[in-house]
C-alpha cells in the first residue's frame, strides 16, 4: 500500500478511520502503531474482544480497513498492514489500557534498576494517576513508578487472565 499523507498524526488519522470499522465488526480497537523496521514500514492494528480474537476476526478486520485506508490515504510511504490480537502479555500504553486492566498483574520493565537491583517488577496494577503507575505488592502495599522510568508495562501472563473472558474494555471505553 502506498499513499501520501494529508497532515496530522498518522496513528491518529488511522485510528479515526479504523475504530468505527472495528466496532461494526464487534471488535475493540486496542492500539494502532506505525513503525519502521529495517527498510520497511508496518501499520499494526491490534484488535480485541471478550473471549479472544480469532484468525477470522483478523482477516475480517484487514479486509474491512483496506479500502477505507487506501481511499483516505493517510500514510505517505509504502507499508505493510498487519492486524492481530494484542496477545496475553499485551502492552499497556494508553490511560484506558491502565484503567481496563486494574487489578491484573503487570510486568513493568525499567530503564534503570531499582535500589534492589531489579529491572523488572511484577505487581498488581492499581491504576495510573497522572504520570505515576500505581502498583501493589503481594502484601497489598502500594507503591508507584514514574511512567517515564518504564521501558514497557505489559499484562503479566497469569493463569487466571482468560478465566472469565473479560478483558475490561468495551467499545465505549476505547
Amino acid at each position: 500500500m502506498a499513499g501520501k499523507k494529508h497532515g496530522g498524526n498518522t496513528v491518529a488519522a488511522v485510528t479515526a478511520i479504523v475504530k468505527p470499522i472495528a466496532e461494526r465488526l464487534g471488535l475493540i480497537l486496542w492500539d494502532v502503531r506505525f513503525v519502521k523496521e529495517g527498510a520497511s514500514w508496518y501499520l499494526r492494528i491490534f484488535i480485541d474482544k471478550p473471549g479472544g480474537v480469532t484468525l477470522d476476526d483478523c482477516e475480517a478486520m484487514s479486509r474491512a480497513v483496506n479500502d477505507p485506508l487506501d481511499e483516505a490515504d493517510p500514510i505517505s510511504q509504502a507499508y505493510f498492514l498487519e492486524v492481530s490480537s494484542p496477545g496475553i502479555e499485551r502492552e499497556l500504553t494508553r490511560p484506558e489500557h491502565f484503567e481496563a486492566m486494574k487489578g491484573r498483574d503487570v510486568s513493568v520493565n525499567l530503564f534503570r534498576p531499582t535500589e534492589d537491583g531489579e529491572k523488572e517488577i511484577i505487581a498488581e496494577l492499581v491504576g495510573l494517576e497522572g504520570d505515576s503507575i500505581i502498583l501493589a505488592d503481594l502484601d497489598g502495599v502500594r507503591f508507584e513508578i514514574n511512567k517515564k522510568d518504564a521501558v514497557s508495562v505489559r499484562l503479566y501472563d497469569s493463569e487466571d487472565y482468560y478465566a472469565d473472558g473479560d478483558f475490561g474494555l468495551d467499545d465505549s471505553e476505547n
